[in-house]
C-alpha cells in the first residue's frame, strides 16, 4: 500500500488489490445510530451507513491514518508513507509551560493558575499539528484554545475558531479579553450583522455564518479550532472542514463524545486522533472542580390508564400541573443560584415558568424578590449575556432555560443547583448540562444536581422516559458520579 497526501483534508491509498480495497471499504463503513428514524432512510434514499473510505478514488480523511496503520498491521499488509504525511515534531512540556506562562493569563484581574493537564494538552496539540482534545466541561478548555491561538498568531497564521452559538462567540471574545489580551485589536466576531471579510488575525464565528462560503474563502486560514467539536458530525460543519484544503493545523475540543465509534471516527478524521486530557472525577478529587452530588427523584404518577407513545409522554409530562407544581416548589426551596433545564418551549418551558411565577407570587416562600429569568431560542444573544452577567453577581436567582441555549458552552461560575426537568438519554446533553455547575466560584465549592424522572408504568411495562432515566444512571456509573435515588408520589 502506498500512502500519499492529497491535501490537508485527505490522503490517498494506492497500489491496492481489489481484495484490499473491499476490506478497507468494509472496515471504514458504519451504521449510523438511529438512522432508521431519519427521513432519508425511511424514503429509501439512504441505507443508513456512513463510508469513510472511497474505493474508487482511494481517498480517506488524513486524521484516520493511525487506523489505517492498525488495519495494515492486523492484515499483514506492507505500506509506504510518503514524506510529509506524518508529523515527527517534538515539543517538550517545559517549553510549552514557559510559552503559556509568558502570556501571563489572568482571570477577573488576578493571575490565572495554569494546570498541568492544560500544559500537556497544548504540548500534545502543538507537537502533532492536529488533535481532538477531550476535556470535561469546566476544565479550562478556553485557556487551551487561547494558548493555541496565541502560538499560531505568533507564527503569523490566521486562525478560525468555530463555535455553535452566538453566545459562545461573545463568550470566547470576552474570555480572551479577560485573559489580558486585546480582543478588539486581534479578534473579530462573525455572525448575523457582522462582516465575513477577514480583517484581523483571529476570526470567532458560528458555523452557520460561514458554511455557505466558497472553498477559496477558507484558503486564508492556517489554523482552525472547533469548540464543542462533538457537533461537527453535522453536514454543514463537515463541509467547512473539508473545504479547508490548505489548513494544516486542526484542533477540536469537546467535553464528551456520544460513545459511538462512528461519531468518534468522523471527528478524528476531521481533526486528528483523540487525546483524553483529564476526567471530571480527577478534577473533583483535585478540588479543581466543585464537588458534585446527584439527587435523582422519581415521580410516581397515579391512575395511568394506558401506555403512551414517546411524543404523547413528553407532552403529558410538560403540561402536567402537579409535576410542574412539584418542580416549582423545589426551585423555590433550593438556596443559591439555580438553573432549571427543559426541552420543549411551548409544551414545558413556558408552563413551568408560569407555575414558578405563580408559586413565587402566592408567597408560600419568603423569596418574593428572588430574581427569575426565562431563556429560550428566541432570547437574543445580548439578553443572554446580560442574564449571565447578572447571575454571576447574584446569590439566590432562578434561571429557567432550554437545553439548547444553556446546556452547551455557557460559563457561569456561580451556579449552585441544576434541575434537569426534562427527560434525556443523550450522554453529551447530560454531561454538558451537569458541567454548567462544576465551575468553582468565590463562595461555592459544591453543586447539587436534581435529576427528575417519571414512573408511569402501565401493566408492568415501564414508560419510555423511565427507561431514559436508566440510561442516565448508566452514565453516572460510567463517570463515577455519586448519586442517590428517592421516590415521590404525586398527589
Amino acid at each position: 500500500m502506498h500512502i500519499s497526501k492529497k491535501n490537508e483534508v485527505y490522503i490517498i491509498l494506492s497500489e491496492l488489490t481489489d481484495s484490499e480495497r473491499q476490506e478497507l471499504s468494509e472496515f471504514f463503513t458504519f451504521e449510523v445510530p438511529g438512522a432508521k428514524f431519519m427521513p432519508q432512510f425511511k424514503n429509501r434514499m439512504w441505507d443508513g451507513k456512513i463510508r469513510l473510505f472511497s474505493p474508487a478514488t482511494g481517498e480517506i480523511y488524513l486524521g484516520l491514518l493511525p487506523y489505517i496503520k492498525k488495519f495494515c498491521a492486523s492484515n499483514a499488509i506492507p505500506y509506504i508513507i510518503e514524506e510529509g504525511v506524518e508529523n515527527d515534531k517534538h515539543l517538550d512540556g517545559k517549553s510549552t509551560r514557559g510559552f503559556i506562562k509568558s502570556l501571563k493569563p489572568k482571570s477577573q484581574g488576578k493571575s490565572l493558575k495554569i494546570r498541568d493537564y492544560q500544559i500537556s494538552a497544548v504540548a500534545h496539540a502543538l507537537a502533532r499539528d492536529r488533535a481532538l482534545l477531550v476535556s470535561p466541561t469546566a476544565s479550562g478548555k478556553s485557556l487551551i484554545i487561547y494558548s493555541l491561538v496565541r502560538y499560531y498568531q505568533m507564527k503569523e497564521l490566521k486562525t478560525l475558531i468555530l463555535v455553535p452559538t452566538t453566545s459562545l462567540v461573545e463568550q470566547m471574545y470576552t474570555d480572551f479579553e479577560d485573559y489580558g489580551w486585546s480582543s478588539g485589536t486581534y479578534c473579530q466576531k462573525v455572525y448575523q450583522g457582522y462582516t465575513t471579510k477577514v480583517e484581523k488575525d483571529v476570526v470567532i464565528s458560528t458555523w452557520q455564518s460561514l458554511y455557505k462560503m466558497p472553498r477559496k474563502y477558507f484558503d486564508q486560514f492556517g489554523c482552525v479550532i472547533g469548540d464543542e467539536a462533538h457537533m461537527f458530525k453535522a453536514k454543514s460543519l463537515t463541509g467547512i472542514m473539508t473545504k479547508m484544503h490548505h489548513c494544516k493545523y486542526r484542533f477540536g475540543l469537546t467535553g464528551t463524545l456520544d460513545g459511538t465509534q462512528t461519531h468518534q471516527l468522523v471527528l478524528e478524521g476531521l481533526f486528528g486522533p483523540v487525546e483524553k486530557v483529564v476526567t471530571t472525577k480527577e478534577l473533583i478529587e483535585k478540588k479543581s472542580l466543585a464537588n458534585l452530588k446527584v439527587k435523582c427523584i422519581i415521580l410516581k404518577h397515579q391512575n395511568i390508564r394506558e401506555r403512551m407513545t414517546y411524543s404523547d409522554e413528553l407532552q403529558f409530562l410538560g403540561e402536567n400541573e402537579r409535576r410542574n407544581e412539584f418542580i416549582a416548589g423545589l426551585l423555590m426551596h433550593l438556596k443559591g443560584n439555580t438553573l432549571c433545564l427543559y426541552q420543549l418551549v411551548e409544551k414545558h418551558g413556558k408552563p413551568l415558568y408560569e407555575q414558578v411565577q405563580k408559586t413565587q407570587n402566592e408567597g408560600f416562600f419568603d423569596d418574593r424578590m428572588r430574581k427569575l429569568f426565562f431563556i429560550y431560542g428566541n432570547t437574543s444573544t445580548t439578553e443572554r449575556e446580560e442574564i449571565r452577567s447578572i447571575v454571576e453577581k447574584e446569590k439566590n436567582s432562578i434561571t429557567i432555560a432550554s437545553y439548547g441555549t444553556f446546556s452547551t458552552g455557557i460559563n457561569i461560575r456561580n451556579i449552585h443547583n441544576i434541575v434537569l426537568a426534562s427527560p434525556s438519554k443523550s450522554r453529551i446533553r447530560v454531561l454538558q448540562s451537569i458541567g454548567r455547575g462544576l465551575r468553582q466560584g468565590e463562595h461555592k465549592d459544591s453543586v447539587l444536581i436534581f435529576d427528575i424522572a417519571d414512573d408511569m408504568t402501565f401493566r408492568d411495562q415501564p414508560n419510555f422516559t423511565l427507561n431514559h432515566f436508566q440510561e442516565r444512571i448508566n452514565i453516572y456509573n460510567a463517570e463515577q458520579f455519586k448519586y442517590e435515588i428517592s421516590k415521590v408520589k404525586l398527589r
